[in-house]
């Protein structure tokens, strides 16, 4: 497991009975994870937090509030700063095990010391598109939600990064990348972090295990003649790290046969009270040699 260990204003401090306990600055906040199916004692640290964010039997869920905090506040991650809002899906806005990849993009960036071009596909509030894009690479970030996109763009002003070549592009992912092709636009890095289920505009259903095949043969073709590198991040437990290296290695390893090799992993995050990793996804990558 690749473990995103360098934080500050981020950490899991606990985890029981479904939950982890978590430090965002100076807000503790009490979210649900399924993969926390252990029931180990919880301590007083648990009574101080700032909300919890109860699921409900219908579906979604809802914050319940036990000390006042900031609608919205901003955290820390090298030269990089987020804006943190509990939103009303659980998230807060940012998934603090990324920065693993965050730091790997940057050292393939720095050390192929050319001009670098990344699309970021999935882009979410920009994490990966910040950390490129401070690096020296020009970005083009792609998510269909506006919402995020506006929020992305924010993050990009709190970190200082507002005169960066960065595209922001409000679109569906799959579509945007066909016309990259038709138009002969190309890119040295392709990152993608598609949703594990979802719904198109015309009610179409997207369902990782069925589509990212395609998809990533598909983005593969916007890759240059001398790319850096591929990754694919996953939420999804039914799709292993090795399900994801496998078709890297079938579409971008075979239009690219022995210039580069692809490796795969768990990514996690410290737990505090345990001294345990804490399993936050999985990530896929070929990356040239």
């Amino acid at each position: 497991m690749r473990i995103a260990e360098n934080w500050k204003d981020f950490e899991i401090l606990d985890t029981s009975g479904g939950e982890k306990l978590e430090r965002w600055g100076k807000t503790v906040l009490i979210r649900p994870d399924p993969q926390v199916i252990w029931h180990t004692p919880k301590g007083e640290e648990w009574r101080h937090a700032d909300a919890r964010y109860n699921r409900s039997a219908s579906g979604g869920g809802s914050w319940e509030i036990f000390r006042r905090h900031p609608q919205f506040w901003s955290i820390h991650y090298d030269d990089l700063t987020f804006k943190i809002s509990p939103t009303g899906f659980k998230h807060t806005g940012l998934f603090p095990e990324q920065a693993v990849n965050w730091d790997f993009f940057r050292q393939k960036i720095r050390e192929a010391n050319r001009p670098v071009r990344v699309l970021n596909l999935f882009a979410y509030t920009g994490g990966a598109t910040l950390a490129c894009a401070a690096e020296g690479a020009a970005v083009c970030h792609v998510d269909a939600s506006k919402g995020m996109v506006a929020w992305a763009r924010e993050n990009q002003a709190l970190s200082g990064l507002s005169d960066k070549p960065i595209r922001w592009i409000v679109d569906d992912c799959q579509k945007f990348v066909e016309r990259e092709i038709r138009r002969g636009s190309f890119y040295d890095g392709v990152i993608m972090d598609p949703p594990s289920y979802g719904r198109g505009p015309g009610g179409e259903v997207w369902k990782l295990e069925d589509c990212v095949y395609d998809l990533v043969r598909l983005s593969s073709g916007v890759l240059t003649e001398n790319p850096l590198f591929f990754a694919i991040n996953s939420y999804t437990t039914g799709l292993s790290p090795s399900v994801m290296e496998y078709i890297l290695g079938a579409t971008v390893g075979k239009r690219f046969p022995g210039r580069g090799e692809t490796f795969s992993s768990e990514i996690g995050l410290p737990v505090t009270g345990s001294g345990y990793p804490l399993p936050c996804g999985s990530t896929a990558v070929w990356q040239s040699k």
